[in-house]
């Protein structure tokens, strides 16, 4: 166990590789990752904002969107800068507790908001099958309680994936074939004879999330076999109108995901590792809110709201012009 801990604490840096060295790529690269992860900013702290300021969007389906955005603005957060500034710097490096960081944090966040769409699925569940009783049961404390419940599953997640990741032996040379630290890729530096861990943890996280995937999917249909039951199409369509941009969610999410981890190998860096990596990793933060919130029209209507009153008070309250000063002989 001493020798363990000895080679483990011995690393001081690994080297990220998965982007490639041809400058000119490098910097198609950079550029597209500065593009999305301004896109996913503004989006998310857009939904942020009139989440919080707008009286009409006070409802639990809302206060969890927030949630979820703030989820996202992390998400991209932990990766993207980190890959920006080693390709500006042309450095590759990233220290061992960065690395660590890194892992827990992008699991964390990931697991996080695996739950909070679960939690959002059943607050569909409950709008729709059980409308009568909405209030009563999405109350302010129960939205609470299930926003903080996601929120610890996915730091137990997280805390659980890193702390078993680090207990292995690492041999050298310590390259990471991605341009970010995860799991996977991570566990492919262990020493011979301790990759059941890999295996283990893909069975776990497969087990976690198939269980997850089953709840979720019994809500649905749930919702949809009420929404048929409904005899108007005009009462049909708002079900589904409330429905289908969560489940667009959640199949991006959990698509990509499955795709990244399950479709591609983490022993040599590759264009198909590096697209599907972007895949997970920056598509579904960044068109999160163009799918979910600004797609929605109460969402559209606070924008509005914002928009006109910053045109009024620009027209109401001109900027003071200096008088011209005299013309002295």
């Amino acid at each position: 166990m001493a020798e363990k801990v000895t080679n483990v604490t011995s690393i001081t840096e690994f080297l990220l590789m998965g982007l490639p060295d041809d400058q000119v790529l490098q910097t198609l690269y950079v550029t597209f990752f500065f593009l999305i992860y301004l896109a996913a900013l503004m989006g998310n702290l857009l939904t942020v904002t009139l989440s919080s300021t707008d009286q009409h969007l006070q409802s639990p389906m809302y206060f969890f969107l927030k949630n979820l955005a703030l989820i996202d603005i992390c998400y991209i957060s932990i990766i993207v800068p980190k890959s920006i500034v080693n390709s500006l710097t042309k450095s590759h490096s990233i220290s061992f507790l960065g690395c660590a960081s890194q892992i827990f944090l992008f699991i964390f966040f990931a697991g996080t908001e695996y739950a909070l769409l679960i939690v959002m699925s059943y607050d569909r569940y409950v709008a729709i099958c059980q409308p009568l009783y909405y209030e009563a049961i999405m109350n302010r404390g129960t939205c609470w309680q299930m926003v903080t419940a996601a929120w610890s599953s996915g730091c137990v997640y997280g805390s659980i994936h890193v702390a078993g990741t680090f207990s292995v032996r690492f041999c050298g040379p310590y390259v990471v074939h991605h341009f970010y630290c995860d799991v996977p890729s991570q566990l492919t530096l262990a020493c011979p004879g301790e990759h059941t861990l890999e295996y283990a943890f893909v069975i776990a996280s497969c087990t976690l999330a198939s269980v997850c995937f089953l709840f979720l999917t019994a809500f649905y249909i749930c919702i949809f076999s009420a929404a048929l039951r409904i005899p108007a199409a005009q009462g049909r369509f708002k079900p589904f109108s409330t429905c289908v941009p969560h489940l667009t969610v959640v199949t991006l999410f959990l698509f990509s995901g499955i795709v990244t981890y399950l479709g591609t190998g983490y022993r040599s860096a590759s264009s198909l590792n590096l697209f599907m990596s972007v895949l997970h990793t920056m598509v579904p933060p960044s068109l999160n809110p163009l799918i979910y919130s600004l797609r929605n029209k109460v969402v559209k209507a606070a924008l509005g709201k914002i928009l006109l009153l910053k045109c009024y008070q620009k027209h109401k309250y001109p900027a003071v012009l200096k008088p011209p000063g005299r013309h002295t002989k």
